[in-house]
């Protein structure tokens, strides 16, 4: 097999996020032939490859041989299946396969890094040699590795690649059917479906090694209505690491209720006002701003160079006391639940702002030996050819002391974002803009006309300062995202409560 190796040496610049909703992002090659039966994660890569502890062991001396403060051996093999039904027909279905192993030293602050799509010891080694480049220091020899047990918090029944594909097709066409038998108005509907795993074996410099199976799956449906001359299209997206098993019954009905409502409801919507003004941020799905609009700037790399408005608060007050802002990749089958991070570090709960008060950045283990700390299990990568960064896993806000019928009474005149279609924020002044697709017009503190198509905009740790009220319903947004970060492109995971913000920009997006 053509071995293909590239070296990183340095730090990468930092620039803005964005998160989007669509589907998936595909693999990075793909092949024609179908994906083996998989055996256990624990001797995937011995079994196909003949790579073992000992070969691996190996690899780990090879690549510290100039010396190392942390290095890591990153092995994937993963395989996705994408399809696209449009009105009872599969208009594209693709099959793809992907592996490799990245292979990371750091010493001081320069990074050695390269990547083989070769898993064979020959291939593993040469990688190995081109990362470690040369250096004066001392070999670190690794003699053995320990398997360590990390958990499951994404079980499945059947693995995706024993899934026929014809029972994927089956599940569309049954999602299709309870939409028309639902609603005779609707029109078209189309189901963007995507679902794989990723097998991943990642060996450390303290002699470890961590092996995991990640499935993940996602399902947006787009619906759209039709009434007279009109037409309107709303959408929703459920989305996890599980298996088949996850679309249950009562899954796809609330999928496609919400579908149906956020459809049909824009036939009575109303454009919104604009201007500067009270805004309530609905539970669940508004933790995209959570994510995208805050958690972004509490990520290490970003305030270690300054990046960040947050670079020196840590201990400061950021927000009213009934604030507690959490990242905890151990929430089961959320889509960036990670039973241990991409570095091999054990995952847990982080509070980052605790009633008010910034606690802690999100850190990798590069992060973490600046500052003095211990990684909060966030370093990830988008697979074996890139190198891990702090990165969010499933961010969330805990309850507040409010009800969301106190929100709305004390609002006053006010606009309820409910459905987000999609947002980015600049990490340098922490502006951000994100746009509605569904919303609520809220006079005299009570809900009266449902509003469509704004787009709401103001400054991250502003927002976080003019949250006025936060209620006691805090959950997670069942639709899952794909967030972007320097180039790498990962699933993640939020939610908040029902909070109000005293002001934000509002304005309309012309359709």
């Amino acid at each position: 097999m053509t071995v293909d190796r590239r070296r990183f040496l340095g730090h990468v610049a930092a620039g803005g996020t964005v998160l989007s909703l669509p589907l998936l992002v595909p693999g990075c090659a793909t092949d024609p032939e179908p994906v083996p039966e998989a055996p256990r994660p624990d001797s995937l890569f011995a079994s196909w490859y003949g790579v073992d502890e000992a070969s691996i062991s190996r690899v780990m001396t090879t690549l510290t041989a100039a010396g190392a403060d942390i290095a890591d051996a990153f092995l994937e093999i993963s395989h996705r299946n994408r399809i696209v039904y449009e009105n009872g027909e599969i208009t594209e279905s693709v099959s793809s396969r992907d592996q490799g192993a990245g292979l990371r030293v750091v010493r001081g602050d320069e990074v050695g890094f390269a990547w083989t799509e070769d898993l064979t010891l020959p291939g593993l080694q040469a990688a190995a040699r081109e990362a470690a480049g040369r250096g004066a220091a001392a070999p670190v020899v690794t003699t053995s590795l320990r398997q360590r047990d990390d958990g499951n918090l994404y079980p499945t029944s059947l693995s995706w690649s024993k899934v026929a594909m014809e029972s994927r097709h089956a599940l569309l066409g049954d999602i299709e059917a309870r939409v028309r038998a639902a609603e005779s108005a609707v029109e078209s509907v189309s189901i963007r479906w995507e679902d794989g795993e990723q097998n991943i074996l990642v060996a450390t410099l303290d002699g470890h090694i961590v092996i995991d199976t990640r499935p993940l799956t996602r399902l947006t449906l787009v619906v759209t209505a039709a009434r007279g001359d009109a037409r309107q299209t709303g959408f929703a997206t459920n989305a996890a690491r599980a298996g088949i098993d996850w679309y249950s019954d009562e899954r796809i009905d609330a999928l496609v209720g919400d579908a149906l409502e956020r459809t049909l409801i824009q036939f009575e919507a109303r454009r919104a006002p604009e201007g500067h003004m009270p805004v309530i941020l609905a539970a669940g799905t508004s933790g995209v701003l959570l994510h995208e609009a805050i958690g972004h700037a509490l990520e290490a790399d970003f305030n270690r160079d300054g990046t960040s408005t947050w670079s020196d608060s840590i201990g400061e007050r950021v927000a009213e006391p009934f604030v507690t802002v959490v990242d905890d990749a151990r929430l089961p089958h959320e889509s960036g639940a990670l039973n241990f991070d991409d570095e091999g570090s054990e995952t847990g709960r982080k509070v980052l702002v605790e009633n008010g008060v910034l606690r802690s950045y999100v850190h990798d283990l590069r992060s973490a030996r600046h500052y003095g700390v211990q990684t909060t299990g966030a370093g990830r990568r988008e697979s074996y050819r890139h190198l891990p960064m702090p990165r969010l896993t499933c961010t969330f806000m805990e309850n507040g002391p409010h009800s969301r019928d106190e929100i709305i009474a004390a609002a006053g005149n006010a606009l309820i974002c409910e459905t987000f279609s999609g947002g980015r924020a600049e990490l340098g002044s922490g502006n951000f803009s994100f746009e509605v697709k569904n919303g609520w017009l809220v006079e005299q503190g009570k809900i009266t006309t449902p509003t469509k198509d704004f787009r709401i905009s103001g400054n991250g740790p502003e927002l976080l300062g003019k949250i006025a009220m936060a209620a006691d319903d805090t959950r997670m947004d069942t639709g899952g995202w794909i967030c972007g970060k320097h180039g790498q492109n990962l699933p993640v995971s939020h939610g908040m409560p029902t909070v109000l913000v005293s002001g934000l920009e509002v304005s309309r997006i012309r359709v």
